[in-house]
């Protein structure tokens, strides 16, 4: 698996966590194992320590959490020297997670999209589920949204848009979701979803109070 390190961090699912163990053992140094439900802790172990290889047992890696934590260490440029591996517990499996640069961003995860799609002023509140959270960006027909309540696709929300003019509810069906583990805040859901049945003119009257200005 290539040469010997001071410190590898392993996170695997309980279950194989001694398995995975043993099979980056070869790399020398420290091993440093969480894992799945210690995905915070073991995130905070690799920011502080640095180390040479984080390995993710695949099963993990395939899990919306285990992506997440590749995809939040992958982005950090503080931590552009760790090798983000995937192994398997069972086999000699082992491949190296590459980083990708991005130089666009996909204007959503579904596709062409039927209605213009407005950014909205940063820290732009919305309650999904009367949970509190962050509109993205808006359109007469699809939102996108941040927040701590988990959601997945074809699951109904009702979102609620709070200003001076009042609150305006929205009946909402998840078309994708993602889990995220920013640097600078905890563990959280993003989502675009499809409004059913929305007051045309109240939403759009929404987009024109809250665009973000360029």
């Amino acid at each position: 698996m290539g040469d010997a390190v001071d410190c590898t961090v392993v996170i695997a699912t309980a279950d194989v966590l001694a398995a995975t163990e043993q099979r980056v053992s070869s790399l020398g140094g420290d091993v440093v194992s969480f894992n799945e439900t210690q995905a915070i802790q073991a995130l905070e172990t690799v920011v502080a320590r640095k180390p040479a290889v984080v390995a993710f047992e695949r099963k993990f890696a395939m899990t919306p959490r285990g992506g997440a934590l590749i995809n939040r260490i992958k982005a950090d440029p503080k931590l552009k020297k760790t090798e983000v591996r995937v192994v398997a517990h069972d086999s000699d499996y082992s491949r190296v997670s590459p980083r990708v640069t991005e130089t666009t961003k996909a204007l959503d995860q579904k596709g062409t999209r039927r209605a213009p799609r407005f950014r909205m002023a940063d820290k732009t509140s919305v309650a999904v589920d009367q949970t509190a959270g962050t509109l993205i960006d808006l359109s007469t027909i699809g939102a996108q949204f941040v927040s701590q309540s988990a959601v997945k696709p074809h699951q109904e929300v009702k979102l609620t848009l709070t200003d001076a003019a009042g609150n305006l509810k929205l009946t909402s069906k998840v078309v994708w979701a993602s889990f995220e583990i920013p640097p600078n805040s905890g563990p959280r859901y993003r989502a675009g979803v499809e409004l059913v049945d929305a007051d045309v003119a109240a939403v759009d009257a929404f987009i024109q109070r809250h665009t973000k200005q360029t």
